[in-house]
């Protein structure tokens, strides 16, 4: 649904986020915890370094492997709270399932299964809690999510951090430590090679990344959030539609016996994750699914073309999974029927490394993701 408004293309830049910035940060906090990795020798466990710049970080216990991961929400629950204002409904059961999303997907790359989590909801002031339909819809979602997981809550933080926290928002925030075993089930690439088969899990939307552009874009929109991209479905309520959960897919696949060679969270950097693992391999992608209606609408208003698109959002594609080639349809079928729609999308080849979406036209070269 085209709207008539002169606007000028709007970058991630502009929206407050720049990766160039982020990511070297990233690169030298990763050298720097590398180096305290001798600290687990002392207890009989040590470090799978090969986890180190991977979504979750492996240790070595044995009989098992252990994966821990820390993530945020980040500012989805700014588009929660506006609209509240504008219509009255509450969503924060749909955040507090984003949040748990956002740890539990990248824990499932490597191939853990998700034991506990723990829950840091970092509060404006104590006020905030004082909104019980908000303050119960977050606990009653956060609940449901667990369970979807077959996850236990553990337990968490909630500090009140007026002067740090703006007063009437919330930081939310989710720790999940999982449990690789066997430990055959370990995903961190060692396998990955050419003729593997590129397995593409759907997106229910935005999910959690890229909501400083959405939110920057909904200021130049004719109505904002209520602006209608489809008819009875508004901006605001598209972009709140709840990250899926993927532990049930790879937990699935566990159980049929389907191998998983690599996995990747298509999360920030959108389809450039694609070219996490270090190795020097090609991905060809000759298939991509439709293209959530919230997300073509971003493109279309922001000015953004192909390339930008596909490597700023999943744009419908909210996981991938590298699978040996023979297994791809099976992959796909076994994904399908634990609830979320899966495409055999394309494969790997030798290098050089590079992603080529096909039917786009878009190439990103090696250097279009730099994480470790």
């Amino acid at each position: 649904m085209p709207h008539a408004f002169p606007s000028a293309p709007l970058s991630y830049e502009q929206a407050g986020v720049q990766y160039e910035l982020i990511d070297p940060l990233k690169v030298a906090a990763q050298r720097a915890a590398a180096a305290t990795a001798r600290q687990l020798a002392g207890h009989g466990l040590a470090e799978v370094s090969a986890s180190r710049g991977e979504s979750a970080y492996v240790v070595d216990a044995g009989p098992f492997y252990l994966a821990s991961i820390v993530e945020c929400l980040g500012s989805k629950a700014l588009v929660a709270d506006e609209m509240k204002r504008l219509t009255g409904r509450c969503h924060y059961a749909a955040i507090a399932q984003d949040t748990i999303a956002m740890a539990v997907n990248d824990l499932i790359t490597v191939g853990a299964t998700p034991l506990v989590v723990q829950a840091y909801w970092a509060a404006g002031g104590s006020e905030w809690f004082a909104d019980a339909q908000r303050a119960q819809a977050l606990v009653a979602g956060w609940q449901a999510a667990c369970e979807r997981c077959g996850v236990a809550w553990g337990g968490g933080e909630t500090p009140a951090l007026a002067g740090i926290v703006e007063p009437g928002r919330i930081d939310l925030a989710a720790a999940c430590t999982g449990i690789v075993r066997p430990r055959s089930r370990l995903s961190l690439g060692e396998a990955l090679g050419p003729g593997d088969a590129i397995v593409l899990l759907a997106s229910s939307g935005i999910h959690a990344n890229g909501l400083s552009l959405a939110r920057k874009l909904a200021e130049r929109l004719p109505q904002g959030y209520l602006t209608a991209i489809a008819p009875g479905v508004s901006y605001g309520e598209a972009l709140l539609a709840p990250t899926l959960l993927y532990p049930p897919v790879t937990e699935a696949l566990a159980a049929a016996g389907v191998p998983v060679h690599y996995a990747a969270n298509i999360t920030g950097h959108g389809w450039r994750k694609l070219l996490r693992h270090p190795k020097p391999l090609g991905y060809r992608v000759h298939s991509v699914p439709p293209v959530p209606p919230v997300l073509e609408f971003i493109a279309r208003e922001a000015g953004h073309d192909a390339a930008e698109a596909y490597g700023t959002f999943n744009m419908g594609a909210g996981f991938a999974l590298f699978v040996p080639g023979d297994e791809a349809e099976r992959c796909a079928a076994v994904a399908r029927t634990a609830g979320v729609a899966a495409w055999v999308a394309g494969c790997v080849e030798t290098g050089p490394k590079r992603l080529v979406i096909e039917p786009l036209g878009v190439v990103y070269e090696s250097d279009a993701l730099v994480l470790r």
